[in-house]
């Protein structure tokens, strides 16, 4: 069993996995231990779907994909992503992508390519439960503090994943295209989709899972004063 600190130092964003099902029971637990994450007044402001069918799944990966390939850039409550990027985070968002791209030996110009990798997001990596975190649409509505409540609940379902050495990938694709994703769902119209996390096994042959992206010294993103 990992400690805190040896799940946060090893965890990665698995992008293959085997068809390895997550028992029903333990899901559950991942869930109840996630479902202990503070948040502002206690709002408890998540609203999950978890979805382990695979049917459904491939209904809303093709959902998705039929956008794209119509031109869609994105059908979205939130915008995830910054509209405008700036340094060093335009950097370091640049660097990672180069640096998957390079493992996989796919051309920078090889623009088929990488939007096919992209559609894997949408296919789940081949992993069989993705869980679809929603909140109310009021609580999102001119205020930002829910995204920062539900963000630590990501975290904790990752972390309890790695206690019963399941891995995952938190997906922000899917927050691009939240509008699609709850119509098939067809989820109640006052929640809006924040983004997934995919769970489950990694193929450990898979050499997309090798990559390991690297994180800035702590003197860059901490100020320590003493």
């Amino acid at each position: 069993m990992p400690t805190v600190l040896e799940a946060l130092k090893n965890r990665s964003s698995i992008r293959a996995y085997s068809d390895k099902k997550i028992p029903k029971e333990t899901l559950v637990k991942i869930l109840d231990a996630a479902a202990m994450t503070p948040s502002g007044a206690n709002m408890q402001p998540w609203v999950s779907y978890a979805v382990s069918n695979d049917a459904v799944l491939k209904n809303i990966g093709d959902a998705v994909i039929k956008k794209m390939d119509e031109g869609i850039l994105n059908d979205q409550f939130i915008q995830y992503y910054p509209v405008k990027w700036v340094n060093p985070y335009k950097k370091r968002r640049i660097v990672t992508g180069s640096g998957l791209y390079k493992l996989m030996e796919v051309d920078r110009k090889d623009n088929e390519t990488r939007i096919e990798m992209w559609k894997d997001n949408f296919r789940w990596f081949g992993a069989g439960t993705v869980i679809f975190v929603f909140t109310d649409k009021a609580n999102i509505d001119e205020s930002q503090g829910v995204l920062i409540d539900c963000g630590a609940y990501m975290q904790s379902i990752m972390l309890s994943a790695q206690e019963f050495g399941i891995d995952s990938c938190p997906q922000g694709s899917t927050t691009e295209f939240g509008k699609v994703i709850a119509d098939v769902l067809q989820t109640p119209d006052n929640l809006a989709l924040l983004y997934s996390v995919v769970l489950g096994y990694k193929d450990e042959s898979a050499k997309i899972n090798a990559y390991q992206p690297k994180r800035v010294k702590l003197e860059e993103s901490v100020t320590f004063i003493d």
